[in-house]
């Protein structure tokens, strides 16, 4: 008597590595997104002069487009909210401590 229990699956090298169509969809809007985003900021690159306000835009405009790469790609959006509050509080913090660093480290520069 023949043994059946044993199923003998056939893998090919490709199986699995299709993408479902609405996966696609999402792909290309979070491309489009990012991108227009980048494209505003090479745009105020070019348009704006050096200083305070140009560089602050850059740094919002890449903490935006910091926590959409997380919230897509690493799913974050789709977690629990006390999840998402603990990863992004101590960010923000982080980002403050950047900020009162170079602030108060440009001050070593001033003559008194």
């Amino acid at each position: 008597m023949a043994d059946h229990a044993h199923v003998q699956h056939h893998h090919d090298g490709h199986a699995g590595t299709e993408v479902a169509p609405a996966q696609t969809g999402a792909i290309w809007r979070t491309f489009i997104i990012l991108s227009v985003i980048t494209a505003i900021e090479f745009t105020l690159a070019y348009l704006m002069h050096a200083g305070t306000l140009r560089t602050s835009i850059f740094v919002g405009m890449t903490l935006v487009k910091a926590f959409y790469i997380v919230g897509e790609f690493m799913h974050l959006k789709h977690e629990v909210k006390s999840l998402i509050w603990a990863i992004t509080i101590p960010v923000l913090f982080v980002v403050w401590l950047l900020i009162a660093l170079l602030t108060e480290g440009s001050s070593i520069f001033q003559l008194r």
